[in-house]
């Protein structure tokens, strides 16, 4: 009997121990699981006071990112191979510039130590979108994309060439050729119409039009025509409005109307650079309108100059120096420099149509009174960059930095989250109209792109000023696409191509 009881006991520990070991296979697999899914990162973030601007978490958190996405936003800190330790820094979503005209190699350079991460050309566009960034299908810093260039589609109808970009190869749009001064045909009009579908079917984020490039030759029924095609496909119209004098308002009004009436989403480019000393009246134009029901925004530099070709229309075939308030000596040329003179400008006007001016007519208090409206965003209106030999204007270096360094840490114009919410969310929000992708940038969230700016509210600061354009901010200090770092320590690392081509619907 006793032999019996004790095998009965014997097989009782077995089974325990068979149970045992099979409990802990089951907890050290879930354990096993539960660890791949919450703590293996590619990358983590630990100690930064992370600030998302659409759900207003301003707090030290720990982030985690692994396959490009943000997984993990913890309180408490986190583990990987590779950490970041941003402590006492800011952890933002990536800059996105809507508004740039340098997909160039040396421009994405400069533009992501700025804290960017995407880099748009939606003024003026491409066509055929698949052109655009022919500088960097070797590789791109930072992710980039473009609206269908209505330029492009007007020169490749009127004039029957290709000049798929505003400067292609080594050739550059001179804006003096028939597709900038004559107007359209009803016929021409509608093999635009059919150019236009055809570029956002291949991926443009919107139609851009240089509306005040071709003043006279876009008639009424071309440009109802733009915003009828944008409303049918349900993408936003970006619009350089026809300038009048002074910030007459003319030009936004005829656009505001169309948007009313067509129901499109309009963009109006670089509103304080045409309103001038009349800001307040464009902004509340469009809040007015809004309120009747339309879908208008709108953007602001923070350098207080205009920069474009000295062969523009306003330039060529208007008076320009009553437009702007300003004569000869108050415009740089770019390439140099050099201050302009009377002598110098029609030089340089003659021999060089395509070259680039800075005019300097933009008052401070203009660009603080863009700034405070609610839904404001800031862009960069960049001019290409190619060669450090040859000068750009400022703005391509230092946009960014100059908000936050200037305008709201010195100035005080803007809290801290307004300006992160204008350099960042506004333009994901707006641009979701033309591309879902944009739902997941422009913001601190799980789930969200990978694309982080980390920089130190206490220094960050433009350096590149007019004359010396290519001078890199200070105070951003890491730069994040995709969750692979590209900016450390303040320093580019130009052999990681994280950046990708965005295309519309």
């Amino acid at each position: 009997m006793k032999g019996k009881k004790a095998l009965r006991v014997s097989r009782i520990v077995v089974g325990l121990q068979i149970l045992f070991v099979a409990a802990f296979v089951v907890a050290s697999l879930f354990y096993s699981s539960f660890f791949d899914e919450s703590e293996h990162y590619d990358l983590v973030i630990n100690n930064g006071r992370v600030i998302d601007p659409e759900t207003h978490l301003d707090a030290v958190r720990h982030i985690g990112i692994r396959d490009g996405t943000i997984v993990a936003i913890s309180d408490q800190p986190l583990n990987s191979e590779i950490n970041i330790d941003a402590a006492d820094l800011v952890v933002a979503p990536g800059f996105i510039d809507v508004h740039s005209h340098s997909p160039t190699v040396l421009g994405q350079h400069f533009n992501v130590l700025d804290g960017v991460t995407t880099q748009l050309d939606l003024e003026a566009g491409s066509f055929p979108v698949s052109f655009y960034g022919e500088h960097l299908r070797a590789g791109a810093a930072i992710n980039y994309g473009s609206s269908v260039g209505h330029f492009a589609v007007r020169i490749k109808v009127l004039e029957g060439m290709d000049q798929p970009y505003i400067f292609a190869g080594d050739k550059t749009v001179v804006m003096g050729s028939p597709a900038w001064m004559q107007e359209a045909t009803p016929e021409q009009i509608e093999q635009m119409r059919v150019l236009l579908h055809k570029g956002l079917d291949e991926g443009g984020l919107g139609i851009g039009v240089l509306l005040d490039y071709m003043t006279a030759a876009v008639s009424d029924a071309e440009l109802a025509m733009l915003f009828e095609v944008a409303a049918a496909r349900d993408v936003p119209i970006y619009v350089h409005v026809r300038r009048g004098y002074t910030g007459d308002p003319a030009g936004l009004i005829e656009v505001i109307e169309l948007a009313k009436s067509t129901k499109a989403a309009l963009f109006v480019c670089h509103i304080t650079h045409n309103a001038m000393g009349r800001i307040g009246d464009w902004l509340a134009m469009i809040d007015e309108a809004n309120r009747a029901g339309a879908n208008i925004t709108t953007e602001t530099l923070s350098y207080a100059a205009g920069g474009t070709s000295i062969g523009a229309d306003v330039f060529r075939r208007r008076d320009w120096r009553a437009i702007f308030d300003i004569s000869y000596e108050d415009v740089q040329w770019v390439a140099t420099g050099e201050w302009l003179t009377k002598e110098t400008w029609e030089k340089y006007s003659k021999e060089q149509p395509a070259g680039a001016v800075n005019h300097h007519y933009v008052k401070e208090q203009w660009v603080e009174t863009a700034l405070q409206w609610p839904r404001m965003m800031v862009s960069t209106d960049a001019l290409p960059a190619v060669d450090t030999g040859i000068a750009t204007n400022p703005n391509l270096a230092g946009t960014f930095s100059r908000l936050l360094g200037h305008y709201v840490r010195e100035q005080k114009v803007i809290s801290l989250t307004e300006a992160l919410a204008k350099m960042s969310l506004y333009q994901a929000q707006w641009m979701e109209q033309a591309a879902p992708l944009f739902k997941r940038k422009g913001r601190i969230q799980l789930g969200a792109d990978a694309d982080i700016v980390i920089f130190d509210a206490k220094t960050v600061a433009a350096k590149a000023v007019y004359g010396d354009p290519y001078q890199p901010s200070t105070g951003i200090q890491h730069v994040l696409v995709a969750g692979q770092q590209v900016v450390k320590d303040g320093l580019h690392s130009e052999q990681v191509y994280a950046g990708k081509k965005l295309l519309g619907n």
